[in-house]
């Protein structure tokens, strides 16, 4: 081997570590920031009215927005760099928040709270779409791990993406309302859109190696939905594992219901907000050991096993009602989240053409994101008005008693032990399936989607790709040199570009 190849792989290495890193630390900035300002004006317009259709209407909307646009945003990110896709990301949620600062100065808080008035419902929806934006960041970063990312490390590198998310959940979920609290919705807002503009300075700095996408002739229409399902029939299972996803994200629409008026039953509002702050560090250490030791070989395996082990920790941490049983099982329960979310994208990565990933993670966005408020919606009547009246009742005492002890809420323990052993049995009943049997085979050998670029195709401020270092880069080999493979299999290198400073290195024909 020349001595200037193993020099190639280094540097290649290096930048994409470096734009990884960044892209990385961009989103968590992004994220934390949007749903700051969104959590901030949910507790913001709870204070200020008391009314809980506001903010149901504020929460619901969310999650169903995130549902319509994710297809739109997929079809973005597959026809355009990742880069320019995550700049108008930044520029967008930060000129909708700027708007909602300049209505909130002109118009004044007492105008804003107005439910009856238009001002309060434009205000909302500014913000609203500042935070459903962000969505078009977060496709583009799962695809981004597939242009960064060796094969071998993109489940470390999705567990990475899962304690981000953790870490924007964990700040938000704290200091959005000690913000509304201290501060105020003026200054609140002030903040978020610093930090924008702040995110969109920062990617002006970062380069991501990509060329440029070429145009789909199937996928001509601004909502590809077509060129969406052709990608996942092409892989055999894969939409049995987005149906699954979405299932489980039904039941998680229970917990996600649930969960904050069990806690206020046995805190307070104050008390109760550092729980849930403490229980949502699961959400670190869940994508930390992911990003630490990987999923495995067989991820799908791996997930359905994290799943059911959520189903059974789901059903019990409430059989009682003691406060220790319910924080620790929130958190267990939040650190099982991101290995199920690693191993989902990473299967999508490996199985999927890198040029329609933005379109299948797109469609499995819009299914999960409207799965939970769905669910949430349907199981808030029925337990306020069928099973905790009933619980409530001699005889749901004296038949659920043995099992669910007594308290205040064993209505809601109820529903979330069904819950939980629903998710058990899918899981286990997935194990049976073809599909789970055709997708773990398909993703043990499929080849690696990565993008192969040609030389001059890359962007020229961009650093050369990770790809190199896994022999399927801008450059192609190891080497740093171009391949092509044969007819007969044999792949071929060309000669690398030279490096300033070390002779062209001979090329060398490998099987």
């Amino acid at each position: 081997m020349s001595e200037g190849r193993p020099t190639l792989v280094r540097m290649e290495r290096t930048a994409a570590k470096t734009a990884f890193a960044n892209v990385l630390v961009n989103t968590l900035i992004a994220n934390v920031t949007t749903s700051f300002l969104w959590f901030a004006l949910t507790f913001w317009v709870y204070i200020e009215t008391q009314s809980v259709l506001a903010t149901g209407i504020i929460g619901g909307a969310y999650m169903l927005f995130i549902a319509f646009f994710a297809m739109l945003f997929g079809t973005i990110v597959d026809r355009h760099r990742k880069h320019r896709v995550m700049l108008l990301s930044s520029v967008v949620s930060a000129a909708a928040f700027l708007i909602a600062g300049a209505l909130y100065v002109w118009q004044g808080e007492a105008s804003l709270l107005d439910l009856g008035g238009p001002w309060f419902w434009l205000f909302s929806a500014f913000i609203l779409f500042g935070g459903v934006i962000e969505q078009l960041r977060n496709i583009a970063l799962s695809t981004t791990v597939t242009l960064l990312v060796p094969e071998e490390k993109r489940v470390n590198a999705n567990g990475l993406v899962g304690t981000v998310q953790g870490l924007a959940f964990l700040v938000t979920s704290v200091f959005s309302g000690l913000s509304i609290g201290f501060l105020g919705m003026g200054w609140t807002l002030a903040i978020a859109i610093t930090a924008m503009a702040v995110t969109f300075a920062h990617l002006l700095f970062i380069r991501i190696p990509e060329s440029t996408p070429k145009p789909d002739p199937n996928g001509a229409s601004a909502l590809d939905f077509r060129g969406s399902v052709q990608a996942i029939r092409l892989a055999p299972g894969l939409f049995a594992l987005i149906i699954f996803s979405t299932f489980n994200n039904l039941i998680g629409g229970v917990y996600m219901a649930l969960m904050d008026p069990y806690g206020l039953t046995l805190f307070d509002a104050q008390t109760w907000g550092f729980a849930l702050a403490f229980a949502s560090t699961g959400f670190l250490i869940g994508g930390g050991l992911v990003a630490k030791f990987g999923l495995g070989p067989k991820p799908m395996r791996t997930m359905l096993l994290v799943v059911i082990a959520m189903g059974l920790l789901g059903s019990v941490f409430m059989l009682r009602e003691w406060w220790p049983l319910y924080v620790i099982g929130m958190w267990i329960y939040m650190a099982l989240v991101p290995p199920v979310e690693a191993a989902e994208q990473t299967v999508i990565q490996k199985v999927v053409p890198f040029e329609r990933q933005g379109r299948v993670f797109g469609v499995a966005a819009a299914m999960e994101a409207a799965a939970a408020p769905i669910t949430a919606f349907l199981i808030a009547p029925i337990a306020e008005f069928l099973i905790i009246p009933y619980m409530d009742s001699s005889a749901g005492q004296q038949q659920w008693g043995w099992l669910l002890g007594e308290g205040e809420a064993r209505g809601i323990a109820l529903i979330c032990l069904f819950a939980g052993l629903v998710m058990v049995v899918a899981a286990t009943l997935a194990f049976f399936t073809r599909s789970y049997r055709q997708l773990t085979e398909l993703y043990a050998t499929a080849p690696d989607p990565a993008p192969q670029q040609k030389d001059g195709e890359a962007d020229a401020e961009a650093a050369p790709s990770h790809d190199a270092e896994a022999g399927h880069g801008p450059a192609g080999g190891a080497d740093g040199a171009r391949a092509e493979r044969t007819d007969s299999g044999t792949r071929v290198f060309d000669a690398p570009a030279p490096i300033r400073g070390l002779p062209p290195a001979k090329p060398d024909d490998r099987a």
